[in-house]
């Protein structure tokens, strides 16, 4: 409830009516103090971001989409790309094998995200990178017997394929988590109501449980995605030039233009991120249908509210 001044007539007044009250808005000057300052602090960042020369505007708009930076930009939607469903696929899996009554599988899934979530990134992307080195041939077949098949490792392990498979292992760690969330979320009554209809339990889960959880699901996987897009700047390590890794490339070329590099790889990462958050709005707006009355307007809705009641409160203005 709003705080509010009411004009009224004194108490114990007599006579007709007088006119409407008028309602009074509770001051808050603190607030407009805080806006201010804000609005200063704000100005003073931009004034000196535009007109400082060391930023070199002009080296960054040579920059900006010159043919090697937009191949290292399409390597790391590449990366991006397969990681996140890699990564979702195996968080799924690994989820399950938490939830799994079977105790093997329970163990063995919750062995592999405690040491994926404790192994960090780079550490796991040198080991894949030098894997070659301990197992010059990988093999399958009976353990301790004969092999079906061999092949070179060196030969397959490619760079995009060794950082792919290292952020894919990294993110079924924490995905799995994300799911197995999403799925506790979800009310127990549902889980029996499933089972009551008698579906087996790949429907259950497919067609009941995993819709329902997909609400809780998705804001959090989102944030995962947002970091995997970052983390792709750590597979300049394992010699693929990605965004980052042709940034850094130029600017060992270029020394004098490191800073308008670095704000050129920086702008790509914001537009990439801010793609991503785009898409997780629309998301959780599509499942929130079936959980609140009314969905959350989009952007452009929400303009159109504010300037129809800015455009009414300036009509009664005008009409006193």
């Amino acid at each position: 409830m709003t705080e509010s001044n009411v004009l009224t007539a004194p108490a114990g007044s007599s006579g007709p009516p007088g006119p409407a009250e008028r309602v009074l808005p509770l001051r808050r000057p603190g607030r407009w103090i805080a806006t201010a300052i804000v609005l200063v602090l704000v100005s003073q960042a931009a004034h000196g971001l535009l007109t400082n020369p060391f930023y070199q505007w002009d080296r960054f708009a040579y920059w900006f989409v010159r043919p090697v930076i937009l191949e290292g930009l399409f390597i790391t939607l590449q990366v991006a790309a397969y990681s996140a469903v890699l990564g979702l696929a195996g968080g799924i899996l690994l989820a399950l094998g938490r939830l799994s009554t079977n105790p093997v599988l329970r163990s063995v899934s919750w062995t592999y995200i405690w040491l994926l979530r404790s192994v960090p990134l780079i550490v796991v992307l040198l080991f894949l990178y030098n894997l070659s080195a301990l197992y010059p041939t990988l093999s399958f077949g009976v353990p301790f017997g004969p092999a079906f098949f061999t092949f070179d490792e060196s030969r397959l392990a490619t760079d995009i394929v060794v950082a792919v498979v290292g952020l894919s292992l990294n993110e079924a760690a924490y995905a799995a988590e994300v799911v197995r969330a999403g799925v506790l979320s979800v009310d127990q009554g549902q889980h029996e109501a499933a089972a009551a209809l008698g579906l087996p339990k790949r429907y259950q889960f497919a067609r009941i449980v995993f819709p329902q959880a997909l609400r809780s699901i998705v804001p959090a996987y989102v944030n995962q995605l947002i970091g995997l897009v970052k983390a792709t700047s750590l597979v300049f390590y394992v010699s693929l030039l990605d965004l980052f890794g042709s940034v850094q490339s130029l600017g060992s070329t270029y020394p004098g233009d490191v800073v308008p590099l670095l704000l050129v790889a920086t702008f790509w990462y914001v537009v990439l991120t801010s793609v991503v958050s785009v898409i997780q709005f629309y998301v959780e707006r599509y499942y929130a249908r079936g959980a609140l009355r009314t969905v959350p307007p989009t952007p452009l809705q929400r303009a159109r509210t504010g300037l129809r009641d800015l455009r009414d409160r300036f009509r009664k203005e005008t009409a006193r």
